[in-house]
Protein backbone atom coordinates (compact mmCIF):
# COMPACT_ATOMS: atom_id res chain seq x y z
CA UNK A 1 0.00 0.00 0.00
CA UNK A 2 1.15 3.61 -0.58
CA UNK A 3 -0.75 6.16 1.07
CA UNK A 4 -1.14 9.58 -0.36
CA UNK A 5 -2.84 12.28 2.19
CA UNK A 6 -4.08 16.22 2.14
CA UNK A 7 -2.28 18.46 5.36
CA UNK A 8 -4.33 21.68 6.42
CA UNK A 9 -7.03 22.84 8.81
CA UNK A 10 -10.00 22.08 8.25
CA UNK A 11 -9.68 19.68 5.29
CA UNK A 12 -13.02 17.96 5.54
CA UNK A 13 -14.85 19.86 3.13
CA UNK A 14 -11.62 19.20 0.50
CA UNK A 15 -12.58 17.87 -3.18
CA UNK A 16 -9.69 15.86 -3.42
CA UNK A 17 -9.96 13.08 -1.96
CA UNK A 18 -12.86 11.87 -4.48
CA UNK A 19 -11.06 13.28 -7.20
CA UNK A 20 -7.66 11.66 -6.77
CA UNK A 21 -9.25 8.42 -5.94
CA UNK A 22 -11.07 8.51 -9.20
CA UNK A 23 -7.52 8.91 -11.12
CA UNK A 24 -6.13 6.07 -8.58
CA UNK A 25 -8.45 3.64 -10.07
CA UNK A 26 -8.35 4.94 -13.39
CA UNK A 27 -4.37 4.27 -13.42
CA UNK A 28 -5.15 0.66 -11.91
CA UNK A 29 -3.05 2.05 -8.71
CA UNK A 30 -6.06 0.33 -6.21
CA UNK A 31 -3.88 -0.17 -3.66
CA UNK A 32 -3.27 3.42 -3.24
CA UNK A 33 -4.65 5.69 -0.54
CA UNK A 34 -5.63 9.57 -0.64
CA UNK A 35 -6.69 10.17 3.24
CA UNK A 36 -7.73 13.33 5.02
CA UNK A 37 -4.83 14.81 7.55
CA UNK A 38 -6.23 17.70 9.49
CA UNK A 39 -3.37 19.28 11.10
CA UNK A 40 -3.64 22.31 13.18
CA UNK A 41 -0.72 25.06 13.18
CA UNK A 42 0.52 23.54 15.93
CA UNK A 43 0.74 20.13 15.04
CA UNK A 44 2.65 20.66 11.69
CA UNK A 45 6.12 19.42 13.29
CA UNK A 46 4.57 16.20 14.63
CA UNK A 47 2.21 15.45 11.50
CA UNK A 48 5.83 15.63 9.29
CA UNK A 49 7.80 13.87 11.48
CA UNK A 50 5.03 11.12 11.65
CA UNK A 51 4.88 11.14 7.58
CA UNK A 52 8.97 10.69 7.66
CA UNK A 53 8.35 7.59 9.85
CA UNK A 54 5.76 6.10 7.77
CA UNK A 55 7.06 4.25 4.74
CA UNK A 56 3.95 3.92 2.75
CA UNK A 57 3.80 7.04 2.50
CA UNK A 58 4.16 9.19 -1.17
CA UNK A 59 3.72 11.76 -1.26
CA UNK A 60 0.73 14.99 0.41
CA UNK A 61 -1.00 18.07 -1.12
CA UNK A 62 -0.95 21.34 1.56
CA UNK A 63 -3.90 23.87 1.98
CA UNK A 64 -4.71 26.57 4.17
CA UNK A 65 -3.33 27.38 6.20
CA UNK A 66 0.27 25.60 5.58
CA UNK A 67 1.35 26.42 1.92
CA UNK A 68 4.26 28.92 3.33
CA UNK A 69 4.57 26.74 7.13
CA UNK A 70 5.49 23.49 5.53
CA UNK A 71 8.45 24.97 3.30
CA UNK A 72 11.34 25.04 6.39
CA UNK A 73 10.36 21.19 7.58
CA UNK A 74 11.22 20.13 3.43
CA UNK A 75 14.44 19.01 2.20
CA UNK A 76 14.10 20.51 -1.17
CA UNK A 77 11.55 23.29 -2.67
CA UNK A 78 11.48 23.52 -6.46
CA UNK A 79 12.31 27.20 -8.49
CA UNK A 80 8.34 27.26 -9.54
CA UNK A 81 7.95 27.05 -5.69
CA UNK A 82 10.18 29.38 -4.41
CA UNK A 83 9.23 31.82 -6.65
CA UNK A 84 5.58 31.62 -5.70
CA UNK A 85 6.56 31.35 -2.16
CA UNK A 86 4.39 28.22 -1.24
CA UNK A 87 4.35 24.69 -1.61
CA UNK A 88 1.29 23.08 -2.26
CA UNK A 89 2.42 19.28 -3.28
CA UNK A 90 5.40 17.22 -1.68
CA UNK A 91 6.74 13.88 -3.21
CA UNK A 92 8.42 11.52 -0.65
CA UNK A 93 11.07 9.23 -2.21
CA UNK A 94 13.63 7.80 -0.30
CA UNK A 95 12.84 9.67 2.67
CA UNK A 96 13.28 13.37 1.10
CA UNK A 97 10.50 15.40 1.36
CA UNK A 98 10.54 17.41 -2.12
CA UNK A 99 7.93 20.16 -2.64
CA UNK A 100 6.62 21.84 -5.40
CA UNK A 101 3.66 23.68 -6.65
CA UNK A 102 1.25 22.92 -9.33
CA UNK A 103 -1.41 25.63 -9.05
CA UNK A 104 0.51 27.98 -11.34
CA UNK A 105 0.41 24.43 -14.02
CA UNK A 106 -3.46 24.25 -13.32
CA UNK A 107 -4.68 27.00 -13.84
CA UNK A 108 -2.24 27.40 -17.85
CA UNK A 109 -4.08 24.07 -18.34
CA UNK A 110 -7.72 24.94 -17.35
CA UNK A 111 -7.11 27.81 -19.69
CA UNK A 112 -5.96 25.64 -22.39
CA UNK A 113 -9.02 23.46 -21.57
CA UNK A 114 -11.29 26.30 -21.95
CA UNK A 115 -9.55 27.37 -24.89
CA UNK A 116 -8.59 30.85 -23.17
CA UNK A 117 -5.82 32.57 -25.20
CA UNK A 118 -3.09 33.94 -23.70
CA UNK A 119 -0.40 35.56 -26.14
CA UNK A 120 2.87 36.66 -25.64
CA UNK A 121 2.24 40.23 -25.53
CA UNK A 122 -1.50 40.30 -24.24
CA UNK A 123 -2.24 41.85 -21.08
CA UNK A 124 -3.66 40.41 -18.11
CA UNK A 125 -5.47 41.99 -14.78
CA UNK A 126 -5.34 40.04 -11.37
CA UNK A 127 -7.63 40.97 -8.92
CA UNK A 128 -5.94 40.53 -5.74
CA UNK A 129 -1.97 40.13 -4.54
CA UNK A 130 -2.39 37.19 -1.86
CA UNK A 131 -1.13 33.50 -2.45
CA UNK A 132 -3.31 32.50 -5.38
CA UNK A 133 -2.51 35.74 -6.92
CA UNK A 134 1.11 34.79 -6.94
CA UNK A 135 0.56 31.72 -8.39
CA UNK A 136 -1.53 33.21 -10.86
CA UNK A 137 0.73 35.89 -11.72
CA UNK A 138 3.68 33.42 -11.75
CA UNK A 139 1.52 31.42 -15.18
CA UNK A 140 1.31 34.34 -16.51
CA UNK A 141 4.29 35.43 -16.93
CA UNK A 142 5.34 31.87 -18.05
CA UNK A 143 3.74 32.87 -20.92
CA UNK A 144 5.06 36.22 -21.42
CA UNK A 145 1.94 38.08 -20.53
CA UNK A 146 2.17 41.45 -19.39
CA UNK A 147 -0.03 41.43 -15.57
CA UNK A 148 -1.76 44.04 -14.20
CA UNK A 149 -2.20 43.72 -10.23
CA UNK A 150 -5.17 45.37 -8.43
CA UNK A 151 -5.71 45.38 -5.09
CA UNK A 152 -7.22 47.20 -1.97
CA UNK A 153 -3.83 47.02 -0.08
CA UNK A 154 -1.73 48.50 -2.83
CA UNK A 155 1.52 47.72 -0.51
CA UNK A 156 0.73 44.18 -0.73
CA UNK A 157 0.44 44.20 -4.37
CA UNK A 158 3.87 46.23 -4.44
CA UNK A 159 5.20 42.81 -3.00
CA UNK A 160 4.36 40.53 -5.16
CA UNK A 161 5.05 42.68 -8.08
CA UNK A 162 8.60 43.12 -6.62
CA UNK A 163 9.22 39.31 -6.05
CA UNK A 164 8.20 37.94 -9.17
CA UNK A 165 9.23 41.18 -11.78
CA UNK A 166 12.33 39.06 -12.25
CA UNK A 167 9.90 36.46 -13.98
CA UNK A 168 8.20 39.01 -16.34
CA UNK A 169 6.28 42.34 -16.95
CA UNK A 170 4.30 42.92 -13.79
CA UNK A 171 3.60 45.68 -12.45
CA UNK A 172 0.36 47.78 -9.76
CA UNK A 173 -2.53 50.08 -10.98
CA UNK A 174 -4.77 51.78 -8.70
CA UNK A 175 -7.64 51.34 -11.11
CA UNK A 176 -9.02 49.56 -13.94
CA UNK A 177 -9.34 52.65 -16.25
CA UNK A 178 -5.76 52.02 -17.35
CA UNK A 179 -6.52 48.79 -18.31
CA UNK A 180 -9.98 48.91 -19.69
CA UNK A 181 -8.88 49.27 -23.32
CA UNK A 182 -5.72 46.82 -23.26
CA UNK A 183 -7.16 43.65 -20.45
CA UNK A 184 -7.38 40.72 -22.47
CA UNK A 185 -8.41 38.15 -19.55
CA UNK A 186 -9.66 39.63 -16.29
CA UNK A 187 -8.69 37.21 -13.25
CA UNK A 188 -10.23 37.22 -9.51
CA UNK A 189 -7.68 35.82 -7.15
CA UNK A 190 -9.86 37.30 -3.95
CA UNK A 191 -12.28 35.57 -2.09
CA UNK A 192 -14.82 38.10 -2.56
CA UNK A 193 -17.43 35.89 -4.54
CA UNK A 194 -16.70 32.68 -2.30
CA UNK A 195 -19.26 31.11 0.35
CA UNK A 196 -19.50 32.44 3.04
CA UNK A 197 -19.35 35.71 1.47
CA UNK A 198 -21.19 34.82 -1.88
CA UNK A 199 -22.98 38.32 -2.08
CA UNK A 200 -19.76 40.50 -3.03
CA UNK A 201 -17.90 41.26 -6.10
CA UNK A 202 -14.61 42.09 -6.48
CA UNK A 203 -15.02 44.50 -9.50
CA UNK A 204 -14.73 47.87 -8.52
CA UNK A 205 -18.30 49.64 -8.40
CA UNK A 206 -19.53 51.56 -11.67
CA UNK A 207 -16.61 50.25 -13.48
CA UNK A 208 -17.24 49.21 -16.83
CA UNK A 209 -16.08 45.84 -18.01
CA UNK A 210 -13.25 45.60 -20.97
CA UNK A 211 -14.98 44.60 -24.22
CA UNK A 212 -13.38 42.38 -25.14
CA UNK A 213 -12.05 40.37 -22.03
CA UNK A 214 -12.46 37.05 -20.79
CA UNK A 215 -13.83 36.63 -16.64
CA UNK A 216 -11.57 33.83 -14.61
CA UNK A 217 -12.76 33.26 -11.23
CA UNK A 218 -10.42 30.84 -9.00
CA UNK A 219 -13.74 30.57 -6.75
CA UNK A 220 -15.57 27.82 -7.66
CA UNK A 221 -18.39 27.54 -4.69
CA UNK A 222 -20.35 28.40 -5.82
CA UNK A 223 -20.06 27.58 -9.34
CA UNK A 224 -21.16 31.38 -10.93
CA UNK A 225 -20.41 33.95 -8.87
CA UNK A 226 -21.50 37.63 -8.54
CA UNK A 227 -18.50 39.21 -10.54
CA UNK A 228 -19.80 36.51 -13.41
CA UNK A 229 -22.99 37.36 -13.48
CA UNK A 230 -22.27 40.93 -14.10
CA UNK A 231 -19.57 40.18 -16.76
CA UNK A 232 -22.10 37.72 -18.43
CA UNK A 233 -24.64 40.44 -18.28
CA UNK A 234 -22.23 42.55 -19.82
CA UNK A 235 -21.76 40.28 -22.69
CA UNK A 236 -18.54 39.11 -21.51
CA UNK A 237 -17.20 35.08 -21.43
CA UNK A 238 -16.46 34.08 -17.94
CA UNK A 239 -15.45 30.63 -16.70
CA UNK A 240 -14.88 29.55 -12.79
CA UNK A 241 -12.07 27.76 -11.04
CA UNK A 242 -13.38 24.16 -11.10
CA UNK A 243 -11.51 23.43 -13.82
CA UNK A 244 -8.26 24.28 -12.42
CA UNK A 245 -9.07 22.19 -8.80
CA UNK A 246 -8.51 18.88 -11.13
CA UNK A 247 -6.07 20.48 -13.41
CA UNK A 248 -3.78 21.23 -10.18
CA UNK A 249 -4.73 17.61 -8.22
CA UNK A 250 -3.70 15.65 -11.47
CA UNK A 251 -0.74 17.88 -12.09
CA UNK A 252 0.24 16.51 -8.23
CA UNK A 253 -0.63 13.25 -9.13
CA UNK A 254 1.18 13.19 -11.80
CA UNK A 255 4.88 14.41 -9.63
CA UNK A 256 3.25 10.99 -6.90
CA UNK A 257 2.70 8.49 -9.57
CA UNK A 258 4.69 9.11 -12.56
CA UNK A 259 1.43 8.94 -14.80
CA UNK A 260 0.45 11.84 -16.91
CA UNK A 261 -1.62 14.77 -15.56
CA UNK A 262 -3.08 14.37 -19.38
CA UNK A 263 -4.33 11.11 -18.61
CA UNK A 264 -6.40 11.30 -15.15
CA UNK A 265 -7.58 15.33 -15.31
CA UNK A 266 -10.21 14.29 -17.49
CA UNK A 267 -11.15 11.68 -14.55
CA UNK A 268 -10.67 14.06 -11.72
CA UNK A 269 -13.12 16.89 -13.73
CA UNK A 270 -16.05 14.27 -13.55
CA UNK A 271 -15.44 13.30 -10.13
CA UNK A 272 -16.37 16.82 -9.11
CA UNK A 273 -18.83 17.13 -11.45
CA UNK A 274 -17.27 19.97 -13.34
CA UNK A 275 -17.62 17.45 -17.05
CA UNK A 276 -20.62 15.04 -17.40
CA UNK A 277 -20.16 11.65 -16.72
CA UNK A 278 -21.92 10.54 -19.97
Amino acid sequence: MRKLGLIGFPVAHSASPGMQRAALDHANLGDWTYELWPTPNQELPMRIAAIRADDAVAGFNITIPHKQAIVPFLDSVSTHARAIGAVNTVVKSAGVLSGDNTDWRGFLADLDWNRIATPAGSVALVLGAGGSARAIVYALLNRKVRVRVLNRDIKRAHVLALALRPHGDVSVIDAVDSVIDSAALIINCTSAGMEPNNHTSPWPDRAPFPAHATLYDLVYKPRVTVVMRQVQAAGIRAVGGIGMLAEQGAAAFELWTGVGAASVSGVMRRAIGDISTS
